[in-house]
């Protein structure tokens, strides 16, 4: 019998392999974009049996998948957006942002508050974690003296 997190690994391979077709992404890059994919949502998943907070997962997983893309970048010689936005896809927070959105439209402030709230901490730490992992590469490569294409 397929678990449920299966399930959700496998459409978050899905999912990326997709929009990396979508981008017109082939090849050795079309696989390492989708496994980035599976690796995102796998890592979230595992990460849900340290920590509750969705944040903080979101942080973590942005984290490790920008290092990820970094390193695909560098041996497949392709930009690092390529594999950024094509494995992180699977934790952009839709359902969250959806809750948000269906509590303002039913007036329920109290409810589109809290919702609103959590889906922009999710955003931020989406965007932290991409920023934090670009920010070291490009003084690490500064540091090291390799220049970047």
């Amino acid at each position: 019998m397929i678990s449920r997190e299966m399930i959700q690994i496998f459409t978050g391979f899905l999912g990326s392999f997709g929009f990396a077709i979508m981008f017109n992404i082939r090849g050795k890059k079309l696989a390492a974009a989708a496994f980035g994919g599976f690796i995102s949502w796998t890592l979230f998943l595992l990460l849900g049996f340290v920590t509750e907070s969705e944040p903080i997962r979101y942080f973590i997983v942005s984290v490790l998948i920008s290092a990820y893309s970094e390193i695909m970048a560098r041996i497949l010689k392709t930009p690092t957006t390529t594999f950024i936005i094509t494995s992180l896809i699977a934790l952009i927070p839709g359902g969250s942002l959806y809750y948000t959105m269906s509590n303002a439209f039913r007036s329920d402030l109290s409810s589109f508050i809290n919702n609103g709230i959590h889906t922009i901490q999710l955003a931020v730490a989406l965007a932290l974690g991409v920023v934090a992992v670009t920010a070291f590469t490009k003084l690490l490569y500064r540091f090291l003296g390799i220049k970047r294409h």
